[in-house]
């Protein structure tokens, strides 16, 4: 017999490692010997109050044995031979995309204008040691796109929209660590992330499919409202019968591309602000009520915040406990701000953008102008402005938090986990008044619910401006263009994710709907 029970752990008990099997025994009343096995469902830590607890969902098996570890099994076929599918991009939308195509027996060819992970590195590494920006290979573009250097933050809030379980297990079956399965706010880490993405390209290929790195797509030829050709970089044109769209929220060239053929974009709200770095050691004695460090059992503090400010959301995006700040432009002459962490989030830092709510529809009068583009072009403004500010490299403009909202120069800044360096700037006056007003009374709104969260020992970097794509492709109920008939616009890039669970499980209906109407 199997049983499911939550249980409560405190820290203190939590020190025992037999400590699920005795509680299990005292909940259900039996003896310790009946219980042969105990899996862990999830974990959560209630951290609201000065005793901390660990929340349990657990199967207990009672008189029988508990299985061994579940060997995730996806249906996988030869497709070497079979139909193609073409996919550009291959981010999380554009990798689960072409495993599900695998699954139902058509080729993916996927066409990403970056490098390989091993590869990328390298441009990784120009960015922040020479502050030099490779347009097609960087935080954004590459193999396994900005979702494999995000740290693999596995949080979605669409749970109605696919098989969210079916996700991570696909993740787990190509290296990922089973915790995934159980942490409420689970993540793999920056550190492990390039290796399954790794192991994903190497499945696509093992069943027949192709990946083709540092081709990057720069035409479509449109016939009887279908794309009947890709046009790529070196001037080859590629036949294709559907495209599935998986570029992601920064390729901005193919906005301007189907801006240009006058094939239907939509102008979407979005949200941009600054990025805020504390001391780790800060946020911990805050989430866990300790005036030292962290108890060893506790992973670094982590927190989530939003307020109201005159009509507009700001609030925590991308918080990264024991993480860095990373240069995530995608062309020179701009600077724009991310954050990660490793898998242990063991850095010295904690950091978060901290944004403001963008209602393209109201609150861009002077950029009517650009027609649906104007949300993307007020974000390369604030962009151009931000590299300009940051001396003109990728060095980001920074100020100290309390000067920030006092709106005083800071004459020094603290130390910083971005590697590129921080150059103290007037942030409160340089940003937009829209933005610079509503984050001030935001911070000072922060500094209430989490008491020592505003303090001079946090720095404000500029600008956190990729938090969703301020263009969105419009698609039918089929998941089709409503005007280029074989185009499937797919995850964050088309205005359908926001993340890497939400993109992925995106990719995989994109596939299904290709496939239906072949």
């Amino acid at each position: 017999m199997v049983k499911e029970i939550q249980l409560r752990v405190s820290l203190k008990e939590a020190e025992q490692s037999d400590i699920l099997l005795l509680k299990s025994s005292l909940k259900l009343d039996i003896d310790r010997s009946e219980i042969q096995g105990i899996k862990i469902l999830r974990k959560s830590i209630d951290a609201r109050k000065p005793k901390i607890i660990f929340n349990y969902k657990v199967a207990v098996f009672i008189n029988e044995p508990k299985p061994s570890s579940s060997e995730y099994q996806f249906d996988y076929k030869d497709v070497s031979k079979a139909k193609p599918i073409h996919i550009i991009g291959f981010g999380p939308a554009g990798m689960y995309a072409a495993l599900r195509c695998i699954e139902l027996g058509f080729k993916p060819i996927v066409l990403e204008r970056g490098k390989n992970v091993k590869d990328r590195r390298r441009d990784l590494r120009a960015i922040n040691q020479n502050h030099f920006v490779n347009e097609d290979s960087n935080y954004c573009f590459g193999e396994g796109g900005a979702g494999t250097y995000s740290d693999g933050k596995l949080y979605t809030r669409s749970l109605k929209r696919g098989d969210v379980r079916r996700i991570f297990e696909n993740l787990v079956y190509h290296g990922a660590t089973d915790q995934i399965l159980v942490d409420a706010h689970p993540h793999i880490g920056t550190n492990k992330l390039p290796k399954v993405v790794q192991n994903i390209r190497e499945t696509i290929l093992k069943y027949g499919g192709e990946v083709h790195f540092e081709t990057r797509v720069t035409d479509f030829i449109i016939k009887n409202n279908s794309i009947s050709a890709i046009q790529l970089q070196n001037g080859e044109e590629l036949a294709v019968h559907k495209v599935i769209l998986a570029t992601g929220h920064s390729a901005r060239d193919i906005f301007y591309l189907l801006h240009e053929k006058e094939i239907a974009l939509e102008a979407k709200s979005f949200a941009m602000g600054v990025r805020v770095e504390h001391p780790q050691h800060i946020i911990d004695s805050i989430q866990y009520h300790c005036s030292g460090s962290r108890h060893e059992m506790l992973p670094a503090a982590s927190y989530s915040l939003v307020q109201q400010v005159n009509n507009r959301g700001v609030y925590s995006f991308c918080m990264c406990p024991g993480g860095f700040i990373v240069p995530a432009a995608t062309a020179n002459g701009e600077v724009v701000v991310n954050g990660m962490s490793p898998s242990k989030r063991n850095n010295l830092y904690a950091n978060s953008g901290i944004v403001v709510e963008i209602n393209v529809d109201s609150d861009l009068p002077k950029y009517e102008k650009f027609g649906v583009l104007k949300g993307l072009e007020y974000q390369k403004n604030l962009e151009r402005l931000a590299f300009t500010a940051g001396g003109r490299r990728q060095t980001a403009p920074a100020q100290r938090l309390t000067d920030f909202v006092e709106g005083k120069f800071s004459n020094d800044l603290n130390p910083t986990s971005y590697q590129p360096g921080l150059k103290s700037a007037p942030l409160h006056s340089l940003l937009p008044k829209f933005i610079g007003s509503r984050l001030k009374k935001g911070f000072d709104a922060f500094g209430k619910k989490m008491t020592g969260y505003y303090t001079s020992e946090a720095n404000i970097v500029g600008v956190e401006s990729r938090t969703s794509s301020p263009v969105s492709i419009p698609r039918t109920e089929k998941l089709a263009h409503p005007q280029i008939l074989n185009l499937y616009p797919c995850g964050e890039g088309g205005g359908y994710a926001g993340g890497i669970v939400s993109a992925a499980m995106d990719g995989e209906r994109c596939a299904e709907a290709a496939i239906a109407d072949m």
